[in-house]
């Protein structure tokens, strides 16, 4: 059994915090506020998650300095209140930084499917669509 210490249970909804204010704020058409309360909470609950050395190995690895760069680029765009550059910016760099975890997640949503419950659940879903 894995144990979750209190400091990753509190990384975990702080960076939910971040994906829900990064998200509201895009919705609400780039506003900066938003948007760099988000990019701090996600970083902030990142580094609780995984630990404040583990997330610094992480993004400084040389093969990642462009993305790290890009990304923490884009959060200080966005902290100078140029919202879309910044945000633009922080999405080449967080497909740079996480490209090698794509194919693992989707690989995952792939086999999924193959979950009883959830089978059922989109063969229904499957079937009640209508153009109607």
């Amino acid at each position: 059994m894995i144990s979750i210490t209190e400091w990753q249970k509190i990384g975990v909804g702080t960076t939910g915090f971040g994906i829900f204010f990064i998200l509201f704020g895009i919705l609400l058409y780039f506003d900066s506020v938003l948007l760099a309360f988000g990019n701090l909470l996600f970083l902030t609950g990142l580094s609780l998650i995984i630990g404040l050395r583990k997330t610094f190995s992480f993004f400084f690895q040389r093969h990642k300095l462009k993305g790290t760069s890009f990304f923490l680029g884009g959060v200080v765009i966005v902290l100078l209140r140029w919202p879309l550059l910044g945000m633009l910016l922080e999405t080449y760099g967080f497909f740079s930084l996480f490209k090698g975890f794509f194919p693992v997640a989707f690989g995952f949503l792939g086999n999924i499917s193959s979950i009883p419950l959830l089978r059922a659940l989109f063969q229904r879903l499957q079937g009640t669509s209508s153009m109607v």
